[in-house]
């Protein structure tokens, strides 16, 4: 089973929305207000080539991002990451770099709809998205522009299959859907960095793969149990990532956000996360 790492250009943001500082509201005012920039992280999508069928783990950015009149007047103005992609690196021309066809993909699993999350959804007409309910809700309601999502963006033919979790316990997680008839790969819910922020485990012999979307920066930053600069859940995001260090205790599992720098390298080495055991 390959599974392809797959950068759709890069992005800089806000340190503090690396790692939050303050809380509540005021956490995300002090994001907000950082007049620094991190280095270029990756945005990482995640293709794996499963017996079932191509799945796609998000969809990364679009090239479209820099064009104007493509982000509102207060996006352009109060800028909250600055992009750079080229047409070439969207995720249809990446798959197809790997000899891989958009138009053969399965499943498409959002781990949540900000943009540079489902800039690239244009390219799978023909495959099955999947979103969780809630973060479908958050990005498509009446505050979800204000809230950093894009749904003015979305293909015309958007119409994702919303997932409703089971109260099916997987490790520590209290719910979770097999997605594969094999059972090897799960979605679980790790909300936090969003309202309906969920993640993607595959099963291998020996260790899993965690797809973790946004639910950290970095790997370290899991670890540490630092949480990021823009939820609005800071005590959901907290036990979320309590719950990935306890499945990384437990299990050994090669851990993948979206804009680690070393996530890729993780991934074609096979290097397991460490988690310290909890404070008593």
């Amino acid at each position: 089973m390959r599974i392809h790492a797959l950068s759709t250009g890069t992005v800089s943001i806000h340190p503090r929305q690396v790692q939050g500082e303050g809380r509540g509201l005021l956490r995300v005012r002090n994001t907000l207000r950082d007049s620094n920039w991190t280095e270029l992280l990756p945005i990482y999508v995640w293709v794996i080539e499963h017996p079932e069928g191509l799945i796609v783990i998000d969809t990364g950015e679009t090239a479209r991002v820099n064009q104007p009149g493509y982000l509102s007047e207060q996006l352009r103005q109060h800028p909250r990451a600055h992009f750079q992609i080229e047409p070439e690196e969207e995720i249809g021309p990446l798959l197809r770099g790997v000899g891989l066809s958009p138009d053969d993909v399965r499943w498409v699993v959002l781990t949540h709809l900000h943009m540079d999350h489902d800039g690239g959804l244009a390219h799978f007409p023909k495959a099955e998205m999947l979103v969780s309910r809630a973060e479908y809700r958050a990005a498509s309601g009446p505050f979800g522009k204000l809230l950093g999502y894009l749904p003015q963006h979305w293909p015309s033919w958007f119409a994702p299959r919303l997932v409703d979790f089971a109260p099916l316990p997987f490790g520590p997680f209290p719910a979770s859907l097999p997605l594969t008839r094999a059972g090897d790969v799960l979605l679980v819910p790790t909300v936090g960095h969003s309202a309906g922020h969920l993640s993607v485990i595959l099963q291998q012999e020996g260790h899993s793969i965690f797809f973790a979307g946004d639910t950290s920066y970095t790997q370290d930053l899991l670890l540490a149990g630092a949480i990021d600069g823009v939820t609005l859940k800071e005590r959901a995001a907290r036990q979320t990532m309590q719950r990935i260090q306890r499945y990384l205790r437990e299990t050994p599992a090669v851990y993948l956000p979206s804009h680690d720098p070393q996530s890729a390298k993780r991934l074609e080495e096979g290097i397991v996360a460490v988690a310290a055991p909890p404070v008593a």
